[in-house]
């Protein structure tokens, strides 16, 4: 066990944090601050070893429950919640949400709004970005949640908010598990239909962006193939 309060003073990890900034710190010892305190038996970076390590670091915290994260040896609900929260005020930090009348410059910026959003996530989500006529933020909408694999999609579904909004154009953007961005065959497949009913509709369809965590794979950069 490793006792915080034995450690040498500028080896503690709140005296450090407040001498040298929190980018000093650790995985462990952020994770232990947040906890602020161990159990019976075991430091607070114990508890946030095994936490780390049973989770698969801080990519597999963004994923995990408040109930998975709850059956950790010294973590329990309320634990469970503070770290939650921690993770939600740096994902919040990391990418803002578009706001209404910002225009989207590209499918990178499309990426920065939803990364920290979806990639951690172990399902799909598949969203809309809805545009006025000068390409500006006008909505946004999560259109279908889906599974490990794959999400099912309805273009009836996808633009009859649309149309209700009277948007002018649309960005699709979901994420891929796996975190490879590269477009499947299926993706493929469904933007051009999505693109065939938004000329119909007189909603034009700018891009489908698939996201991962470390990039993204934009369909109309690769001329929708």
């Amino acid at each position: 066990m490793t006792l915080i309060a034995a450690l040498e003073p500028d080896a503690r990890p709140r005296e450090r944090l407040v001498a040298r900034g929190a980018e000093q710190l650790t995985d462990g010892e952020l994770l232990a601050l947040v906890l602020g305190a161990g159990t019976r038996g075991a430091s607070a970076l114990d508890v946030a070893a095994a936490v780390l390590r049973g989770s698969g670091g801080v990519g597999g915290l963004l994923r995990a429950t408040s109930s998975e994260l709850a059956a950790f040896a010294g973590i329990g609900p309320v634990r469970a919640t503070q770290v939650l929260a921690a993770l939600e005020l740096g994902r919040r930090a990391v990418a803002g949400r578009p706001e209404r009348g910002q225009r989207v410059a590209g499918a990178s910026e499309v990426w920065t709004y939803f990364r920290s959003r979806l990639a951690p996530l172990s399902v799909e989500e598949f969203w809309a970005l809805g545009l006025d006529v000068r390409h500006r933020v006008q909505s946004e909408h999560c259109l279908a949640r889906g599974s490990l694999t794959g999400v099912e999609i309805h273009p009836r579904d996808v633009f009859r908010p649309l149309i209700r909004q009277a948007t002018a154009a649309v960005i699709f953007c979901h994420n891929h598990p796996s975190g490879d961005p590269a477009p499947s065959r299926a993706d493929i497949e469904l933007t051009a239909r999505l693109r065939a009913v938004g000329d119909l509709c007189g909603i034009p369809v700018l891009d489908h962006v698939v996201v991962g965590w470390e990039g993204f794979a934009s369909l109309a950069e690769r001329n929708w193939r």
